[in-house]
Order: structure tokens, then C-alpha cells, then sequence
């Protein structure tokens, strides 16, 4: 029962990377162009303000400054990030670049939380790194450093965010809702300034712009962003971070059915070293422990596995 709760709650938590996918689409065919942190800010601030409206209640004491850091890793520097990438590189190079985000995890869990690093992962760390190479700097098409620096510095971000979220936790008595409003909403207070002062609020708004901003607030903040949360509470770090390779898998698969993207032999020799890391990289399950000393033969039943319920109660909770 434990494996079949952890399988569900990893395939919920999976959605949301999947959604994230398609943001690079998005940003390129429906969003107003050149325009990153009107981007971020459009996509942080009206799903904070919703979510805080549905709720009503506010961070208070030291969740004040907490809200703070963790609205700007994982939603105002994050976003900020990804749209520069997504408006710079094709679709499946920037997931591609923020998809090494778990090798950092592998460190900050590390040093944060005590997590231990196992040869198996100092490995996966080096040929993440490796295929990240290739992949960006082997290609017949040169790639633009800028959108290359902000592919990497989103998965920095991403990879802190997802630690400190982890080490936090949730305060007690305060609901996924308006925790996650409380992050985006200060990522979006944080990129608002820098909107107006850099970029300015657009003359006008197409149809097709609406429906795209639209689609990052519902399906690409309120609820993609309620489901990592989640995620992040209910599985350990490490599994956590290797789902976001949903990410790129679908941007991927985008790209190539709508934009026609295609990779050099070298960038697919590059992706396929990542997804190798990514799987050497994995939490392994844990070996079942040896029957106590005094039970029967090997491959037998103990008799007696515990002490029977005492008399009045209902057993054992799961």
C-alpha cells in the first residue's frame, strides 16, 4: 500500500513539470514577445492574489521572510529565468538545460537537509555535467549565451527552491492553498517592479495573448504549482527534483510536432547522457531487512510478527 501511494502521488506530482513543458511553447506562439518579466509577473501575481482571496489567511512571524525567499527561488528568479531561455533557445534545449537541476539538488540535500551522496550519484553528477556540454556547446548551430545562462541559473534556482521548500516544510495548520498563494504572490511582488521599470506594461493585448497568459495562470501557477507543492511535502527530495525530467520531455516532443526542432548528433548524444545520469541518480528502493534471529527458515514466515492489539482496541493504524 505504501508503494502503490508513493506511485500516485509521484504521478500527480509529474503533472506539473508536464505542464511546465509547454510554458516554452506558449511563450514563443502566444505570448507578446520579448517581454520576461511581463511574463513572470503575469504569471505569479494574479495567481497569488486568486489564491489568497479563496483562503485568507496571511504568512505571519517568521513566514514573512520565508514566503519571501521561497516566492523569489521558486517563482519570481525561476520564471524570470525560464522565460528569458524559452524566448532565446528553442523549446527542448531550455527544458533540456533547467532538467540538470537535480544534479544540484544532489548537493543541497547534502548540505541542508543531511541527505547522503553515494558514488552512484557523484557519477550521475558527472555525466549530467558532461551531457550538459554537449549538449549546449557541441551543436552545429551555435546557441545564445545569454539564454544558455539563464537555462542553467533557472535550474539553480529551482534546485534551491525545492530544498528549502523541503527543509521548511508547511506551518502547522496552514493549508497547500494558501501556501503556494503565498509564494506566488511574492514572486510576483518581486518582478513587478523590475516589469514596470525594464519593460513597461504593453499598448495593447491580442486575443491570442489573453488566452496564453490565461493558460500560465490556471494551468501553468494555481495548479501546477499546488501540485509540486504537494509533491515536494509527500516524497523524498531527490524524487521530487527527477520528475521535473517531465519537463523537457514534453517541450521536446512540442518542439518537434509544432516547431520542427531538431538536434545535432552530438545534442542527442548530449540528451541521452542526462537521462542516463537522471536514472543512475534515482533513490533506490530499500533492501528488505533480515528476519530476526530466532524465527524459522529461511523463506518462512515468522509465527508471530508483533504483539497482538491490546483488548478495547481497533489494531494498528496504517
Amino acid at each position: 500500500m505504501n508503494s502503490g501511494r508513493q506511485l500516485l502521488n509521484s504521478g500527480v506530482t509529474a503533472l506539473a513539470p508536464a505542464i511546465w513543458g509547454s510554458t516554452y511553447l506558449v511563450t514563443t506562439e502566444l505570448l507578446p514577445p520579448d517581454r520576461p518579466l511581463l511574463a513572470t509577473t503575469m504569471r505569479a501575481l494574479p495567481s497569488g492574489l486568486i489564491l489568497l482571496l479563496i483562503s485568507r489567511v496571511l504568512p505571519k512571524g517568521r513566514w514573512l521572510w520565508r514566503s519571501l525567499v521561497l516566492g523569489t527561488l521558486n517563482i519570481g528568479a525561476f520564471n524570470l529565468l525560464l522565460f528569458v531561455a524559452a524566448y532565446r533557445l528553442p523549446g527542448g534545449i531550455a527544458a533540456m538545460l533547467m532538467s540538470v537541476q537535480p544534479m544540484i539538488v544532489l548537493i543541497l540535500a547534502a548540505l541542508l537537509i543531511g541527505d547522503k551522496i553515494r558514488p552512484v550519484h557523484a557519477l550521475a553528477c558527472a555525466l549530467g555535467t558532461a551531457g550538459v556540454v554537449l549538449l549546449v556547446f557541441k551543436g552545429s548551430t551555435a546557441l545564445d549565451t545569454v539564454g544558455v545562462a539563464a537555462g542553467l541559473g533557472g535550474a539553480a534556482c529551482m534546485a534551491t527552491g525545492i530544498t528549502f521548500t523541503k527543509r521548511w516544510g508547511r506551518p502547522e495548520g496552514v493549508g497547500l492553498l494558501p501556501f503556494t498563494g503565498w509564494q506566488l504572490l511574492a514572486g510576483g511582488l518581486v518582478s513587478l517592479p523590475f516589469t514596470l521599470a525594464v519593460e513597461g506594461l504593453p499598448g495593447s493585448l491580442t486575443g491570442t495573448n489573453i488566452f496564453g497568459f490565461a493558460y500560465l495562470i490556471v494551468l501553468g501557477a494555481v495548479i501546477s504549482y499546488a501540485l509540486w507543492f504537494r509533491g515536494i511535502e509527500r516524497l523524498p527530495v531527490l524524487a521530487v527534483s527527477f520528475l521535473a525530467l517531465g519537463s523537457p520531455v514534453v517541450a521536446t516532443v512540442l518542439g518537434f510536432v509544432f516547431e520542427d526542432e531538431t538536434f545535432s548528433a552530438l545534442q542527442i548524444v548530449g540528451i541521452l547522457v542526462i537521462l542516463v545520469a537522471v536514472m543512475l541518480a534515482q533513490p533506490r528502493p530499500a533492501k528488505p531487512q533480515s528476519p530476526p534471529s530466532g524465527t524459522g527458515p529461511a523463506g518462512e514466515e515468522p509465527a508471530v510478527l508483533a504483539p497482538k492489539p491490546a483488548a478495547g482496541r481497533g489494531g494498528t493504524r496504517s
